[in-house]
């Protein structure tokens, strides 16, 4: 029977709490490879409750350091509109410093793998991830307008680099399908565990809402189904009516029935929860956020020949290998590029630009 462990805490006592999760569900990380994946969906201080909370994730790295790994990455591929600003991301939110520099930009090298061709014959998978020997997940307990829940399974998500995350959007089209297409992405590498930043959530209109929630509790399972049961219901909705939590069960990836899930702590519904409008439909009709889409899956870099050395670097660092240098300049298979802008952050002239 999955569990899923609720343990009230601040932001001040939380490694007691990561403490308490990592005697709950015990890892061997002895001379593992270990992946730290926070919520960094973009640029944002941490009081905006946007990200993982860096007290968080400071408490983990610090736990994991205790436990001998061999290595440790603390990484993410933000959202739509920060593609090519992992470290502005990482920066502004304070999410670097808690890292203790174990920070990488996972977003630089890739490796492609065979998807669901419903959607896309095949994704770049962060090289990070398919090299982790274990990959502990900290997701924040948030909203979504297009899943309702934000939490262990969409925070996956986030193992894609680039603009493949806006072309998945692109091609599932509607709501249902979108919750489909993320259990394709959860199963291509499940994390071992999840701890969910649940001291401060976020409700209302999410993943970016202003409407900000004290809960006061840190939830840790080593089941993504039942983590985000837990979340459903502490949010006031029926898990067995969210689709990506149906499609799981179907999949055989867990069970979303709170009977057949042990609680460890206090299960309780959060009063006056406020639920993303439409369930979904705003943001597949939202114009600003269809162009946005839009621009992600259509623009390519190329570089400015005024400032442009012909250094080499992003065609060392492009993660799929879609650059070329011809005549001296840089040269991107479109059709290669899976639009991580890698190469504009990298770049040590700022030569590249989009169009």
């Amino acid at each position: 029977m999955p569990k899923v462990l609720i343990q009230p805490a601040t932001y001040g006592n939380i490694r007691q709490a990561v403490d308490r999760a990592l005697e709950v569900f015990p890892l061997d990380l002895k001379g593992k490879k270990v992946l730290v994946k926070p919520n960094a969906l973009r640029a944002s201080h941490a009081s905006e409750g946007i990200v993982t909370h860096p007290s968080l994730v400071r408490a983990v790295v610090e736990k994991v350091e205790s436990l001998g790994p061999a290595s440790i990455v603390v990484g993410d591929n933000p959202g739509l509109r920060y593609y090519g600003a992992n470290e502005e991301v990482f920066q502004e939110s304070g999410l670097m410093e808690a890292a203790r520099g174990h920070y990488r930009n996972i977003g630089a090298q890739a490796r492609k793998v065979r998807f669901n061709a419903d959607y896309m014959e095949s994704v770049s998978l962060s090289r990070a991830v398919v090299d982790s020997d274990v990959i502990i997940s900290l997701p924040k307990f948030k909203t979504h307008g297009l899943t309702l829940v934000s939490g262990a399974i969409k925070n996956s998500y986030g193992f894609l680099p680039g603009a493949q995350k806006a072309r998945l959007h692109k091609a599932a089209g509607t709501p249902t399908r979108f919750n489909e297409m993320l259990i394709d992405v959860f199963r291509l590498r499940i994390p071992d565990l999840f701890i969910v930043d649940a001291v401060v959530g976020m409700e209302g209109n999410g993943p970016a809402s202003p409407d900000l929630r004290d809960i006061g509790v840190l939830l840790a399972s080593d089941n993504g189904v039942a983590m985000d049961a837990v979340i459903a219901t502490m949010m006031g909705c029926d898990p067995s009516q969210i689709r990506f939590l149906q499609k799981a069960k179907e999949e055989g990836l867990g069970d979303y029935d709170l009977s057949r899930i042990e609680v460890v702590g206090e299960l309780r519904r959060l009063p006056d929860f406020k639920l993303p409008p439409l369930r979904g439909e705003v943001m597949v009709q939202d114009e600003q956020m269809q162009e946005v889409i839009h621009k992600r899956t259509t623009a390519r870099p190329r570089p400015n020949p005024e400032t442009c050395t012909g250094c080499g670097t992003c065609v060392e660092h492009c993660p799929v290998s879609a650059i070329s240098l011809e005549n001296g300049l840089p040269r991107v298979d479109g059709e290669a590029c899976i639009i991580c802008f890698c190469c504009q952050e990298i770049c040590p002239e700022k030569a590249i630009v989009l169009t």
